[in-house]
Parts: C-alpha cells; structure tokens; sequence
C-alpha cells in the first residue's frame, strides 16, 4: 500500500496562510475521529486458509461481529455473525481471545448470555448452536479457548461469579463438542487464582498453560505448567517449566507447541526481556532461542495475544516466525531454532500487534505512522525469490487516508529523568498542516499524553485523535514514562511502589526537555491521559 499523499499540490506549490498555533481550520473534526475507526477484536484462519477477523463496529452500537475474507479479490468481506449475535467475552473485562476456529469449526461466546456457541462456517446460514449450560445471566462466561480434537471437546478458561461477583472463581475447563444434550464443563485445572494460555500439544496428549496468583500480576509473576493427559482425558501429571526457580522471578506467556511437539513459549529470564525459549522436556530444562535485548511479547492485559507462529517443523528445520518491539519500533523476523539465527522482513508496519500463519503466508496485525491499525496478508516467497509481498486485508480506517497530508510524524525521543543516568522516551508529533504556518518567532503550545495501564505503552502509530489537535497547530507527545512495557523488566519495575511518583515526574521531565529543545512554548503546557493515565 503506498503512503498517503497529499490530495492537492505540495507542500511547496502552497500558499500557506500565516495563523496562530492552534488557531489553524482542519477537516479532521471530532466527527471524523469519533466514527473514524473500527476495533480489531482478534484473527483467525479457516480450514480453507481464509482470514476471519473480529470487528467491533461504532456504526451498530459497537457490536462485534466476525467477518470472513472473500474468495475471490476485489469481492466484498462476508459477516460470519448473525444479526441477533454479538462477539465479546467479559472475562476480566479485558477480553480478547474470543473465538476460536478448526477446520469448518467455530466456537465463540455471545455478549448478551455468555454462553459459547458453535456454528459451522461452511454450512450456509448455519445458525450457531449453545454448548454450555444456561444459567439465567452472564454469570459465567469463557475465553482463550482452543480444539481438544481427541476428545472431541473445547479447552477453555472459565470466569464463574455466580457465588461472587467482586470475587470470581477462574479455571480451565472441558466443554463437549458432541451433538448430546448440552452438560456442565468438566474441570480440568483449578486451585489457583487466574489462568491463561491452555494450549493442546498435536497429539492431545498435553496440555501447557500459565498460572498467577494475587497479588502478582501475570507480567510480574507467573508460571508456565505442561500436564499430561490420561486416556479419560483427565490429567495425571504436572510439571512447572518456568516460573518456579526462586532464583528466577519471570512472567513466562504465549505457550505454543510445534507440529513435532516441541513447547515454545516466551519469558524475561534473562536480563529482563522477554525472548524466546524451548522447553527440554527430558530434563526439564529451558533454553534460550536467540537472545535479544527486546521484547517478544507485551504484557497481557487481554486474553489470545499471538507474538509468534510456528512456520515450519520438519527433520530438515524448525522456523518460528515471531515480532519483538526494541526502542519503540516493532519488526517482523523469522527465527531459526536449529541455527539459533534471526532475518528480519521488511513490512510497512512499525508496530507489530498479533501473527497468525496462513498457507505460506503470514496475517500481520499492525500499524505505523501513516497506516491505521490494519491487517496484512505477508507471502512469504520461496528461497529463490527475493523480498514478499505485503498486502492490506483489513483496516480499521480505511478514510483516513484521505487526510494524509495533514499528517503529523511521530519521532522517537530520549529525555533525562529526575533520577540521574536515568533516561524515559517519548513519540513527539510536531504541528502539521499544509495549509497554515504561524510566526517563526513562537513556539505551538503542548499537548502530553500520560498512557493508561500503567503497563502499556505509547506505540508511535497513527491516531487521529492526535492528528486533530496537531492539525490545528498543536504539538502533541506520547510519554513512555517509567513504567511502561517495551523497554524491558528493570524499566517497567520503576513504577512498582511509586505510582503517581515516577510517571509523574517524568511526564514533567518530558515537558521540561521539549521546552528547552525550542520545539514548545513553555508557557502553553497541557496533559491528558485516561484510565491510569487520567489519575494524574
């Protein structure tokens, strides 16, 4: 996809209007940015090799529907979801990791009572049909689910409130997949406080998964179990791979098993980023893949994160293709494990969200500075075609392209902290509008924005809730405060015990710098932010 332009003249054929900062007329209205985007809630390939997404769409009251990639290009995208349906899951109210598809086989809750249904994708007009009990409310709801095809069943993590709402129960259950009246899921996992990530091995022999318990967080804290299954279907032994060496506190997540049975998965063992690792099961024993000071996966605040796929597992090679994010810029790569060796690819997308394999392709969720959250078809070619071919799928805003020569670019800065050797980074969007300047004698007045989580990160992408104030003569940063992920352990370790503190003081500190760089007026200064962010 190529780079939006501007929709009239450049920037040198113009006659700009001299105005005030902030002063400046732009077509990106509140309008346009309340209704502008569409939610990814989640990819998926079929047994036919065809993408199907999750959108939550503002235009239907924000119901979530899945929508299937067409046949043939050029065609329109099919909505899977039937009218009366909505897609989402209330589990931890975060969500993600919704549905679930094998095969012509998919599994997905519905809003309104929680239950998992299963409908057929080849069927026309299959209505989707109840597997788990009714039980007269959202009480009890399910997410992050995955095809237990041995036993013909659906692993799945439960949420149940119906003994306490502000303290719910979490485990991992089985839910039968047969056509018989519908029974109440078997539990399979129990005894901790929350679960994540049950993963079948090819053969239904295994299941892995990650346990926490309060008051860690999963990012914090965390353990990765492999169990063995027996030939009821019930598991008769559990091993902890990581997270129990005292000596080691990680967050290992994003278990995955090869097609040969090997267990990969991802934690911040060594020096505190989360890399990539192989379990040994003989031994019990882990081992890094490639190590790199960056971060292979992001902090789970929602179920189903996908960081890397399996691409290839045969004598010959394994090849895992997998993003990590290093100095605020995601990239696509495909590692060897039998090499330990990492090639990178060369896509668009600056930031890398989920990846989800296809037949000899890849589907990227990402986005960048000029592209809008979107997702992207990735042929891998063979090795005697040189580059690949990217192609956008799905995009959350496909209009706002139209408004690309109103675009502000972000740029990465470092700035100093209040602790001394300490640095925090920012992404600056300086004022852009190809149809005004102001004075070269002032500066625009400031606009920061505190992220929310606290443990998110500000990503540097296109937003046109940012495009509306820098079109009109703002300057716009997005803080990476103490505390935000992306930067390693020890970097998102400097908020535990100073909330409020840390963040805060460095938001200043931002501030501070971009006034004493000479790119804002410092008697302008304003902060926004939300949730955490909005507690300041």
């Amino acid at each position: 996809m190529a780079s939006p332009a501007p929709s009239s003249g450049t920037t040198a054929e113009r006659q700009r209007v001299t105005a005030p900062y902030g002063s400046w007329k732009s077509p990106i209205t509140a309008d346009v940015v309340s209704g502008a985007s569409k939610s990814l809630g989640g990819i998926a390939v079929d047994g036919d090799g065809r993408l199907v997404w999750l959108e939550s769409r503002p235009n239907e009251s924000g119901r979530s529907v899945l929508v299937k990639e067409p046949e043939k290009p050029g065609d329109e995208p099919v909505d899977i979801t039937p009218k009366e349906f909505s897609v989402r899951t209330l589990c931890q109210k975060y969500g993600g990791g919704t549905f679930s598809i094998s095969g012509d086989t998919l599994v997905f809750p519905n809003y309104e009572d929680q239950r998992l249904y299963k409908q057929s994708l080849h069927l026309k007009d299959s209505p989707p049909l109840p597997i788990t009990p009714d039980y007269g409310g959202p009480s009890v709801c399910y997410v992050d689910g995955v095809f237990d095809s041995k036993f013909g069943r659906y692993i799945a993590v439960r949420e149940d409130r119906r003994d306490s709402s502000l303290n719910p129960t979490t485990t991992v259950v089985a839910i039968d997949l047969g056509e018989k009246d519908i029974q109440e899921p078997k539990t399979l996992i129990s005894g901790n406080d929350l679960y994540a990530f049950p993963r079948m091995d090819p053969k239904g022999e295994k299941i892995a998964w990650i346990e926490w318990s309060h008051p860690n967080i999963l990012w914090d804290k965390a353990e990765l179990w492999v169990g063995y299954i027996s030939e009821a279907g019930d598991i008769y032994k559990r091993v902890c791979v990581a997270g129990h060496d005292p000596k080691h506190v990680e967050s290992p997540t994003e278990p995955k098993w090869s097609p040969k049975g090997e267990l990969f998965f991802i934690t911040d063992r060594q020096d505190g980023f989360w890399n990539l690792y192989k379990w040994i099961e003989s031994t019990n024993e882990i081992l890094p893949l490639y190590p790199l000071n960056a971060e292979f996966a992001r902090p789970s605040w929602i179920f189903g994160l996908n960081s890397d796929e399996v691409i290839q597992s045969d004598e010959q090679k394994t090849l895992i293709a997998c993003s990590y994010r290093q100095r605020g810029r995601s990239y696509l790569a495909i590692v060897d494990v039998l090499h330990s060796s990492l090639s990178l690819l060369d896509i668009p997308f600056t930031d890398i969200q989920d990846i989800t394999s296809g037949s000899n392709c890849l589907y990227v969720e990402g986005a960048s500075g000029l592209l809008p959250s979107s997702v992207a078809k990735v042929t891998l070619n063979d090795e005697k075609s040189a580059g690949i071919d990217f192609q956008i799928i799905w995009s959350s805003s496909p209009d706002s392209l139209k408004y690309g020569s109103y675009f502000s670019l972000p740029e990465l800065i470092e700035f100093p902290t209040e602790v001394p050797g300490q640095n925090a980074y920012a992404y600056f969007y300086p004022p852009s509008n190809h149809d005004y300047q102001a004075s070269s004698e002032v500066k625009p007045p400031l606009l920061l924005e505190s992220h929310g989580g606290p443990t998110s990160e500000a990503q540097g992408v296109l937003n046109l809730s940012i495009q509306y104030w820098t079109s009109r003569g703002w300057a716009f940063v997005d803080v990476n405060y103490g505390g935000s992920t992306g930067y390693g352990r020890e970097f998102r370790e400097r908020l535990l015990g100073r909330w409020g503190i840390v963040d805060v003081d460095d938001c200043c500190s931002c501030a501070k710098f971009l006034v004493e760089s000479g790119k804002v007026d410092g008697t302008r200064l304003c902060i926004t932010g939300g949730s955490a962010g909005g507690l300041l």
